[in-house]
């Protein structure tokens, strides 16, 4: 009864102020948050495990495994444009819950500002940062439910934004079958306080997301599959500019009948990953992702690239996981992401055997 008075009374004031469309604000929120997840598609939000980074993501897939874990990600994007991730997690068990602080934070690189002749003024200050409190409840023995409240604040330049964000999910796990479930919301909330003085508020980039993984019982491979922006079907963009169809042996150039336009709206939802898990305890992962939208956006005609693919690993060294995670972003660029976590725990177990 408190849970559900709890998640009522934060939920409500975000969903009076939640937009579907159109041009939308704090957009980093929606990054990667590990290389882990870079290298699942850009996307893991079916796996509860010891990564407390995930719960950026889906914070239904926080866990007791959390309890103590510190995790630090960088990720290295195009035109120096550098997204960091930091987050530690706790568990109470008296409450069966656990909790996850931790902060997003993007620079935009070397943004030179310059007067309408084009004279060098100085540097731009541009960043943008997200403090984050996640939570997960233990509801049943296979179902948790999990909340994420974010305070979002941007600088860009002279220009300031501040307001608040939310995501919500249900997290169902079979460990017995090695199957999960989930359904999430994610950044539900507001801008506050907008870039203009007396300006327009503008739109979070809300969306809702289900996912479905599977571990197979022969194979140390799990299998995943994400689809993104339930909310809305029709995410397409349609460039105007865009050249007719590629025509064969003289033949008139036709359009695409109803059915394939049903095909390529539908498929451009999912993305698709798997990983494998090797070693006694998983102490060697292999990672490779596809996403189908951004190899559609991305993609340059009579050009073949691998965008929207994406691959890496993890391996666990001593007291410490590195991850590697890679997406092919476009044809020229990709993006790297570097991912470092350990636990408390581990050090103090030593420092005890040491005495």
């Amino acid at each position: 009864m408190r849970l559900n008075l709890l998640l009522g009374l934060i939920f409500l004031p975000f969903l009076l102020n939640a937009q579907l469309g159109g041009k939308t604000t704090y957009t980093f929120l929606d990054l990667p948050s590990s290389a882990r997840s870079t290298a699942l598609g850009g996307n893991n939000i079916t796996t509860s495990d010891d990564d407390i980074l995930s719960a950026f993501q889906n914070p239904g897939t926080l866990n007791p495994a959390v309890h103590q874990k510190v995790a630090f990600s960088q990720a290295f994007q195009v035109g120096g444009v550098r997204f960091s991730n930091f987050a530690y997690g706790h568990y109470l068990p008296q409450l069966k819950t656990s909790l996850m602080l931790g902060v997003q934070s993007i620079q935009y690189g070397d943004i030179k500002e310059t007067s309408e002749l084009g004279e060098i003024l100085g540097d731009l200050n541009t960043r943008e940062t997200a403090i984050t409190l996640g939570a997960a409840y233990q509801y049943a023995q296979r179902l948790s439910l999990g909340a994420n409240i974010k305070v979002v604040s941007s600088t860009l330049g002279d220009y300031n934004s501040w307001g608040i964000a939310s995501d919500f999910s249900a997290f169902y796990q079979d460990t017995a079958k090695g199957t999960s479930f989930t359904f999430v919301i994610r950044n539900l909330g507001t801008q506050f306080s907008t870039y203009a003085t007396g300006g327009q508020r503008e739109r979070l980039p809300f969306q809702m997301q289900i996912g479905w993984s599977k571990r197979l019982k022969h194979l140390p491979f799990r299998f995943s599959v994400v689809y993104h922006h339930f909310d809305k079907w029709d995410i397409l963009y349609d460039d105007p500019n865009k050249e007719d169809p590629t025509v064969f042996f003289g033949d008139e150039p036709t359009e695409k009948g109803p059915t394939a336009i049903f095909f390529d709206k539908f498929s451009r939802h999912f993305i698709l990953s798997g990983e494998f898990i090797m070693g006694k305890n998983g102490n060697l992962r292999l990672r490779m992702g596809y996403d189908h939208f951004l190899s559609k956006e991305m993609k340059i005609d009579n050009y073949r690239s691998f965008a929207g693919f994406s691959m890496g690993v993890g391996i666990k060294i001593n007291r410490f996981r590195i991850d590697y995670g890679r997406t092919n972003v476009h044809l020229g660029e990709s993006l790297n992401h570097l991912t470092i976590s350990t636990g408390i725990s581990e050090f103090r177990k030593n420092v005890v055997r040491s005495f």
